[in-house]
């Protein structure tokens, strides 16, 4: 198996793109279809991360949505510049809110 390969640029459509050698796909077909982003480095270098495609799996689901619900929320705060520390204070109001609160065990109703 490769780790390395060569790509060119070629036109795509009205764009322009990377081609991958069909050998790529042979050794790595998760990669088939799949999608990701190209990262520059520096003025000669950029990094390619490709995302291949997930089974539908409920935790790799629940995942992909808290990272991109956690990117959105990341970027919205950054760009208010809304972030805060969490402080000692603020924790001991949050405890205080919830002393003595009880929850209901659902697993247990659901039998």
């Amino acid at each position: 198996m490769n780790n390395s390969y060569n790509i060119r640029s070629t036109k795509i459509g009205n764009s322009t793109g990377f081609r991958l050698p069909a050998e790529f796909y042979r050794e790595h077909p998760q990669f088939v279809n799949a999608s990701g982003w190209i990262e520059v480095l520096s003025p000669d270098t950029a990094i390619i991360k490709i995302i291949p495609e997930s089974v539908d799996d409920e935790d790799e689901e629940d995942s992909l949505m808290m990272r991109l619900f956690l990117d959105f929320a990341i970027a919205e705060a950054l760009k208010n510049n809304t972030l805060q520390s969490y402080t000692t204070e603020m924790s001991e109001v949050v405890h205080q809110l919830i002393e003595g609160v009880e929850l209901e065990d659902e697993s247990l109703e659901d039998g």
